[in-house]
């Protein structure tokens, strides 16, 4: 699970992968809630990943960020 300050990319409609930073997770029986921090949303933006399916997740680590 990933956690506050992660460097991360989103999956967002049409287009490539974005890159953020964690502000917030909360946790939820069906899977995780993640503010993350966007260039076009500094304030941070909610994304949810869902527990049990990989098509369901949106917020993955930053492959670069290790």
């Amino acid at each position: 699970m990933m956690k506050v300050n992660d460097l991360v990319t989103v999956k967002t409609d049409g287009g490539p992968r974005r890159p953020g930073k964690v502000l917030a997770v909360e946790e939820f029986y069906e899977g995780t809630m993640y503010l993350v921090s966007l260039e076009d949303y500094p304030a941070g933006i909610w994304f949810f990943n869902e527990g049990d399916t990989k098509d369901g997740t949106f917020v993955e680590p930053r492959e670069d960020a290790e």
